[in-house]
This record gives structure tokens, sequence and C-alpha cells, in this order.
């Protein structure tokens, strides 16, 4: 048991280098060994171990509401621009890309490699790092990359592009849930990452319009789906730079606050137990991060989802039209399919934060996904337009469970290392099941796809059952964390009051939510 008291005579909210006794009893002033503040969150050089600071609940919503007009917005505008430039090639497959077949799919999965091998070394990377700096440089870079596809024509250019865009957008998931989690607290952060997440919806009815508009252009000097990747390149650009001059890394660095506001907003997620940052790499956090049997429920829900998710968003429009519709009728028929994504996530975030559940949404944003693709199978090939074109929609819905994952590994996750590992097992996940679903679409079952659409109803069926057990692990873990406190409680005479300000000694010291026992998890 690690319990962590300030050494006296020291002032929590300026000495730098403010040092900490760690013993496996009440800290007592005086006794155990010294560790330094840079074992702990950056946040203990500015508010220190022990609360010294209340702020009335009327000024913490003021505050609440000066990060939500930046934070958030900044957030959504990063998530729309790479959603769309990740799905760029499904609007350009049908507007005269020059890469079809076999090789279309190998462009397709070659993003998520991308994804896939960079992943880990990104979010080390980003946490050495000022971590918005980083994000923002990578988005300039990756608006770079998205103009070149302009210029190359043939696979291997598309290949080697795809990869490097994979690359550079991997860092975007993690870098955004740490900022939610540094800034909000856990009933919070659901609703804060919905907003974001939905962008994935409103740019698939952004881009349909477009790509259809851009799709009646008979010029020369241009083909139409180079015009596609030149106008969203320039706006990654535009975007990764309004990044780089306004996006906070920290609320330890958060320009845009006054200092007492930073120490509110650190004040405000203390209780959380959750911690901030931490530049220090803990190969120990790493290891427990790999060993917990949750971050393993975590990647196979997260592949279960991501299979569908790597098919749908490049196959989306060629599945449509191959209902008997033309290519430009099939991109605005696909634009819908963004407002049944864009209401999912709206609701399985307020409902996370409102009940303070992880699991149950998920439930929710599946059900419809699995009804949809048992229609599209059983009336396969009936000429039933209306029928296939709302199946089609009501598939849409399971895009919000990865939002709702996002918002989990936010609330259950503590220790700065281990909350990038667990993210970077997540989005390595995601990139695998990818990289798969962008093959389970094969050139050979066009124009209906039938195994494709099977797998959707067979893995999201199966994905039900993970997040039952990972909602009954979560419930368990409280209770057991109960009663260890209570336990304490008895053994060391601990009031209330105690175990209060023992809570909040815990708060910044980069423990890990298994080290931590006042850490509760959201089931």
């Amino acid at each position: 048991m690690v319990f962590i008291t300030q050494q006296a005579g020291e002032s929590p909210a300026s000495e730098k280098k403010t040092q900490f006794r760690v013993d496996d009893s009440i800290a007592e002033k005086g006794s155990g060994p010294l560790i330094d503040v840079q074992e702990g969150d950056e946040a203990l050089r500015l508010i220190g171990a022990e609360r010294t600071a209340h702020f009335s609940d009327e000024y913490n919503r003021k505050l609440r509401r000066k990060l939500d007009l930046l934070i958030p917005p900044l957030c959504a505008a990063v998530y729309f621009t790479q959603f769309l430039d990740k799905t760029s090639l499904n609007y350009a497959s049908i507007i005269g890309l020059p890469i079809v077949g076999q090789h279309y799919n190998l462009v397709s999965l070659a993003f998520y490699l991308g994804f896939l091998i960079w992943e880990f070394p990104t979010v080390y990377i980003a946490q050495s790092l000022r971590i918005a700096k980083y994000l923002g440089a990578n988005i300039v870079l990756w608006g770079a990359v998205l103009m070149l596809h302009a210029v190359g024509t043939s696979f291997g250019a598309f290949f080697a592009l795809r990869i490097l865009l994979g690359m550079l957008e991997s860092c975007v998931a993690p870098i955004l849930i740490l900022v939610i989690s540094m800034f909000y607290k856990k009933d919070e952060q659901a609703q804060r990452i919905s907003w974001f997440y939905l962008m994935n919806g409103l740019t698939q009815i952004f881009g349909g319009f477009v790509a259809y508009g851009i799709s009646f252009y008979k010029g020369t000097v241009l083909a139409p789906y180079k015009i596609i990747y030149i106008l969203l390149g320039g706006l990654a650009i535009f975007v990764g730079t309004c990044v780089l001059i306004w996006l906070p890394d920290s609320p330890v660095h958060a320009q845009f606050l006054t200092k007492e506001e930073r120490i509110a907003a650190l004040e405000r997620v203390r209780d959380d137990q959750g911690g901030t940052e931490n530049k220090t790499l803990k190969r120990y956090q790493v290891v427990e991060a790999m060993t917990d049997i949750r971050s393993w429920l975590i990647v196979l829900t997260t592949m279960l989802t991501s299979i569908p998710n790597g098919a749908l968003s490049n196959f989306s429009n060629l599945i449509i039209k191959s209902f008997g519709y033309t290519s430009k009728q099939a991109l605005i028929l696909s634009t819908p399919t963004g407002i049944v994504h864009a209401g999912t996530v709206l609701f399985c975030g307020w409902y996370s934060g409102k009940k303070n559940e992880r699991m149950t949404p998920i439930v929710f944003a599946l059900v419809p996904t699995i009804i949809g693709s048992a229609i599209l199978v059983a009336l396969n090939g009936s000429g039933k337009k209306g029928v296939l074109l709302f199946a089609v929609y009501l598939v849409g819905s399971f895009g919000s469970a990865l939002s709702t994952v996002y918002a989990y590994n936010a609330s259950n996750t503590a220790g700065h290392t281990k909350k990038n590992t667990i993210n970077a097992m997540t989005l390595v996940a995601f990139s695998a099941g990818n990289i798969v679903g962008a093959e389970i679409f094969q050139p050979k079952d066009a124009p209906d796809y039938i195994p494709g659409k099977i797998a959707i109803m067979v893995l999201l069926t199966v994905q039900l059952g993970v997040c039952f057990l990972l909602r009954w692990i979560n419930l368990r873990l409280n209770v057991k964390k109960m009663a260890q406190i209570n336990e304490e409680k008895a053994r060391r005479g601990w009031s209330d009051a105690d175990v209060q300000r023992e809570r909040e000694r815990h708060a910044f010291a980069d423990l890990t939510d298994k080290e931590n026992m006042f850490f509760v998890y959201t089931a």
C-alpha cells in the first residue's frame, strides 16, 4: 500500500522540487524513503499533494463552460478532418480513382497498416513531448501527404502514401482521449468524447455532398478525385495550424486559463484519481497494462467493432450503388448514414454520462447494426431498394461503440504510462480490425458481398457478450476496492475525513488504477 504526504514546511503550490514520503503505513512526517515529485504528475508542481484551494460550484460551472468553448470544438475539428481524410478513398473510388479491384482493397488496408506499425511509437513519443504541439505537427504533415495523393496515379504511390497517412493519423485518438481525461471529470468525459466523435457521422454528410458536387466537374485540368485530395489536404493543414496555436497540452500549461483557473481545473478532477500528465515512461505500468485482463477485453471489443468499420468505411458507397443506383445517387443516398451515426453517438454519450455507464451504451449501438445486417442478407436481390437503404442506415449505428470505448479507457485507467499503453493497444486493435475489414468484402463477392455482411452480423453479436463480461468485471473490482478501504479504516482507525485526505493525496501520484485503492471503475 502506498500513501503519500507532504514534507513539513513545504509549499504545495509553488515549490518545483517538492518531495514526498512514501511508507507502508499512514505516512508520518519525517519517516520513510523520499521520492521526487517527478514520480508524480506534473499537476503536483502547481497544486501539491493535498487540496489547498476550494472553489464554488458556480465557479466550476463557469470554468467548465470556458473549457467547453475551446477544447471540444478543437478536438471536433481534428476528428472531422481526420475522418474525412482517411475515408477520402471511399469518395474517390466512384469519381475516377484509377485504383480498382484487389489493388483497391490493398490501398484501403495500407492506411491501417501504417496505423498499426506506428501506434506504439507515436504514443510514447507524444508522452515525452508537449502533446498538443505534437498533434498539430502531425496534422499539418498529413495534410501535405494527402495533397500528394493528387500527384501519384500508380498503385505503388497510393499504397505508400496511404501508409504514411495512417502513421501520421495514428496519434489522434490517444491524444484527444488524454486531453479530455485531463480537463474533465469522469461523468463529463463520455459526453465530450461523443461531441468530437460525432464528427465521423457529420463527415459522411459533408463528404458525400462535396464529392457529389465535384462529380459534376467536367474540366480537364484535374481529375475529380484529385480535387478531393487537394481540398481535404488544405483543410487538414489549416486545422493543424489552429491546434498548434490554441489547443492546450494539459491544465498545467493551459495559457488560455488564469493561474487560479488552472488550479481549479486540476482540483475539479482530483477526486477521479485518474491523474493528468507524467513525462516519465514507467515500464511497470506498461507491464501492468499488458497483463490486465480488462485491457485484452477492450482489445477484443475494439477489434470486433473495427472489422465492420474497415469494410463499411471503404465499401458503403459501392454497396448502395449495387442496389441499382448511379454513382451520383449513391453519394447523396449515403449521407443519411452520417445522421444515424451522429445521432447514436450523441445519445450514447449522453446516456453514458447520465447513468455513469460505458458498456450498456455500446449494446445500444450494436443492436441496430445487427438487425440491419440481417435485413441486407435476408432481402438481398429482392429489389426492395427502400428497405435495403433503411438497413444500410441502421448499420451506421455501430460506429458510436468506438467512441464509448474511448470514454471507457479515459474513465477506467490511471497511471499516465498505463493510459498511453492501453490507448495504443486499443488503436492497434482498431487498425488490425480495419485491415481485416478491408479484406472481408472481396471482389469475387461483388456486388452483393454476402459473406462480408454475414461476418459483420456475427462479429457484433459476439461483442455483446464481451461488453457484459467487462461490465461484470468492473463492478466486481469496485466491490473489492470498497472492501479494501473498509479494511484499512478498521485497521488504522481512520475517520471519513482521513479517508478523504488519503484519497486526495493519491490523486496525482501517477499511480495505476490497480495500485490506487481509491480508484473507482466505471461499468
